[in-house]
């Protein structure tokens, strides 16, 4: 009964009459913007009318095609590279880390060896260091000897200082600066010293050519090194970064030996990255301890975190607020601790699915370095006059350092989509104008021509249905007494 009605509803209301869906074809055929479509419809010749089908259908074609690949090229999340040189008035300086490659003084060291074993444990967090098996039972005895020693404290307070017997010179921009103008930070070459760090005002530079001037004394007689374990170097390193950011040696540092004179000249770089797809970073990554994300500081914080929950307490040359780590945890569980995070690849850098992906903004400072003897014959007579030391001390332990602007000027390298939403859209639009005539009005009158054909269909095949059987109620199914007494009669 509920089947039948609803049969009857669809017929009388719903399912039109078959001259009524010619019609409503026809007037589809005439009506629409679609292009050539009326001509298929429309005309009298068979040839005619077969050349249009196959020139609508080949242009149909052609269209699928074009946007299909426009797709495919937006979903591989291309990318161009643009680069663009802005010319300012004034620009900010960058920050300077500079280190003593000598890290303690000699005759504070009174186990030389293993003072430097020690440190290179400690460094180790920073850069890899592989130590000897046969420095390993007088490392050990020297740590339970002197489980109160601090390699922190000891390297803050023998290591390199500055002062104004070791920062001979300083100048900036034409005004003087002294050494309370650096700030003191632990790196792998233990005390360094850095300007224009982050806590002060940023400070500008209006003219190229002119910037940091600075004269060191590395004062060999009163530092050490240990040839032995790769120690060969004297003079001054050097690392140029932003403000914001820690300084990263690593092998990076610049360095200028004793007796010569470096002339620096940097540039601006800003690199902006797009984020994943497109590009390799993730904007919403934030840091602890730095203000900025860098590669480097997520890097040593994913670092401090792993160590601090391994061994319960944190290395003070890593960010963080934990439990300073004594020399036999950091000789017992620290050290491995970073061989397993290492092999193991819990910190990684780089891609987009790395624990350090690449920050999406950069600041670089690339450098051209030259070097030229320091003084000549007179300015050799003049520092030895001042500094009342031999002509020999002199060669052997200044150091000047000159760090400048090239040009004032900085370079922006930005990643950017090759394909937006809007080009994409933009494209597609052009392809179906083209070849086909088409418009946004075009597909959403194509949309209410299919969907009508497909309400028409589903009505028809259900109407085409078969009855369903009512196994429900016997007493409709069977006939009664009368119904077959009458079936008889009439046959």
């Amino acid at each position: 009964g509920i089947l039948e009605k609803v049969r009857l509803c669809l017929i009388k209301k719903l399912l039109p009459h078959l001259k009524d869906r010619r019609r409503y074809h026809e007037e589809f055929a005439s009506s629409t913007s679609f292009h050539g479509v009326h001509n298929i419809v429309h005309s009298q010749s068979k040839a005619r009318r077969a050349l249009w089908l196959l020139i609508v259908t080949g242009c149909f074609a052609i269209v699928i095609w074009q946007i299909c690949s426009r797709f495919i090229y937006y979903f591989s999340w291309p990318t161009t590279t643009t680069v663009v040189v802005q010319y300012v008035e004034n620009i900010k300086f960058p920050a300077v880390t500079f280190c003593n490659l000598n890290r303690f003084q000699a005759h504070a060291v009174s186990n030389l060896k293993v003072i430097f074993l020690i440190w290179n444990i400690v460094s180790a967090i920073l850069q890899k260091f592989a130590m000897e098996d046969k420095y390993s039972r007088e490392l050990n005895d020297f740590l339970l000897g002197n489980q109160n020693f601090s390699i922190k404290e000891f390297t803050r307070k023998n290591g390199f200082y500055l002062n104004s017997s070791t920062l001979l010179e300083c100048d900036f921009f034409g005004k003087p600066c002294y050494p309370q103008d650096f700030e003191h930070i632990f790196t792998e070459y233990g005390n360094c010293f850095t300007f224009n760090h982050n806590d002060l005002s940023a400070r500008r530079v209006s003219l190229s050519g002119r910037g940091l001037h600075l004269l060191f004394d590395v004062q060999q007689d009163k530092f050490t090194d240990e040839p032995t374990l790769g120690y060969t170097d004297t003079g001054i390193t050097f690392v140029i970064h932003s403000p914001q950011e820690i300084p990263r040696f690593d092998g990076l540092g610049l360095l200028s030996p004793v007796g010569t004179h470096a002339q620096v000249a940097i540039r601006q770089l800003k690199s902006i990255i797009q984020e994943y797809p497109w590009g390799e970073c993730k904007p919403d990554i934030k840091l602890q301890y730095h203000k900025i994300y860098s590669t480097n500081g997520c890097l040593l914080e994913c670092k401090a975190r792993y160590i601090q929950d391994w061994c319960g307490c944190l290395p003070f040359i890593l960010p963080g607020n934990g439990t300073e780590c004594d020399l036999l945890k950091f000789f017992k569980c620290v050290y491995p601790a970073v061989y397993d995070i290492e092999i193991k690849g819990l910190c990684t850098v780089g891609t987009h699915n790395s624990t350090c992906p690449a920050p999406c903004e950069q600041t670089d400072y690339p450098t051209t370095v030259t070097y030229s003897n320091f003084g000549g014959e007179k300015a050799i007579k003049y520092f030895s006059t001042k500094l009342k030391k031999s002509p020999e001390y002199i060669r052997q332990n200044l150091v000047r350092i000159e760090i400048k602007y090239h040009d004032l000027s900085y370079k922006i390298t930005q990643q950017q989509k090759a394909l937006t939403i809007s080009e994409l859209l933009s494209e597609v639009g052009g392809q179906l104008g083209l070849f086909c005539g088409a418009s946004m009005i075009t597909i959403i009158e194509l949309l209410e021509y299919i969907f009508t054909n497909f309400c028409w269909m589903c009505i028809f095949l259900l109407l085409k249905a078969p009855e369903m059987p009512q196994w429900n109620n016997p007493s409709q199914n069977q006939p009664t007494h009368k119904e077959k007494k009458r079936g008889i009669q009439e046959c």
